[in-house]
């Protein structure tokens, strides 16, 4: 998918167009996600020979933000009217919920009803989608965030893919994601070329693009490579509210339920059904964590018939109970807090 025509303004000094990002950076967002969307810039215009690229940081305060590691920057700006030309970057981290705040909100609505492109990176789709800036577009956001983000944003067409562009919205999943934006835009901009030379000097050897995935396979992710039981963990995975029976997911793979209860146990020391439940206990945990949702709707959005029971087994699992967990969820992201990259 290609990005919109950059409205460029022109450089002061040799007159040649100039593209301006605006990163606005929210509390405790994650550095690896904003350095890879500066540095390529940076890059870009090292091998171009000139300002081909500027930035400015933004935050609510106007002063200074903090990322999750604790490194502070120094802002250019705060709140205030940014030029139509600009593109917005918005920088996620760790709760990015508490960091959206209202103030943030109407800014980026303001902006974007002005015309202005914006973007979110790692957990700042959040933002997008809370702004009402996603409606009816595709997106893309971390994850783990993923499960809590489709219950609250309906309108939003979320995919899994490493970054997403639709018209003048663009989003990725975090991390090095990023960077395989930054490199579209600047392929774009300036040619394949370029943007090849650009990720030369990343030692960035595979640019993905919004057509990859953001997660590693499954066969990669647990480490074993078996068609099968590939097949039925994609199957548990894609039906968490609605459980399926080991019994129907054996017969769906042509295998008995005992052949299947074997496969689970040699590669991964669990049953089909103690594998499944701790796939719905995580989804679970998810959504206590990142969402304002009721005990009781998250038990039925994870495929349990009732409330006594999925705190049953959410304390056998964790050792809490769901409640306890979502009345310590302020606490334990001070104390503990749970890294999106």
């Amino acid at each position: 998918m290609s990005i919109p025509p950059a409205r460029k303004r022109q450089d002061t000094q040799n007159g040649q167009p100039q593209r301006r990002f605006v990163f606005l950076l929210l509390d405790r967002f994650t550095m690896l996600s904003f350095a890879g969307a500066i540095e390529p810039l940076r890059i870009a215009n090292r091998i171009l020979g000139r300002r081909a690229y500027i930035w400015l940081l933004a935050g609510e305060n106007g002063q200074e933000a903090t990322c999750s590691n604790g490194a502070a920057f120094r802002l250019d700006i705060g709140l205030e009217e940014i030029e139509r030309e600009d593109t917005i970057l918005v920088c996620g981290g760790i709760d990015v919920q508490q960091a959206t705040t209202k103030a943030i909100l109407n800014w980026l609505r303001r902006e974007a009803r002005r015309g202005v492109a914006v973007g979110g990176l790692c957990t700042a789709s959040y933002t997008l989608a809370k702004a009402g800036l996603l409606d009816g577009k595709r997106a893309t956001i971390h994850w783990e965030n993923q499960d809590s983000f489709i219950e609250e944003f309906e309108d939003v067409k979320l995919t899994k893919s490493v970054f997403v562009l639709d018209g003048n919205r663009m989003s990725t999943a975090g991390g090095t994601a990023s960077i395989d934006l930054m490199l579209k835009i600047i392929a774009q901009d300036h040619g394949e070329e370029v943007a090849n030379t650009v990720a030369d000097q990343l030692i960035y050897s595979s640019i993905r693009t919004d057509q990859d995935i953001q997660r590693l396979s499954i066969p990669t992710r647990i480490g074993v490579r078996h068609p099968k039981l590939s097949q039925v963990i994609q199957m548990m995975e894609s039906n968490i509210e609605d459980p399926i029976s080991p019994a129907e997911l054996a017969t769906h793979v042509g295998m008995s339920t005992r052949q299947l209860e074997r496969l689970f146990r040699r590669y991964l020391s669990r049953s089909p059904k103690r594998y499944y439940m701790e796939l719905r206990l995580q989804k679970a945990r998810n959504l206590l964590m990142q969402t304002d949702m009721s005990v009781i709707n998250v038990a039925l959005a994870c495929g349990f018939a009732s409330p006594s029971h999925f705190s049953k087994c959410y304390r056998a699992h964790y050792q809490t109970t769901p409640y306890r967990e979502r009345g310590s969820q302020g606490a334990h992201a001070i104390a503990t807090p749970r890294l999106s990259f």
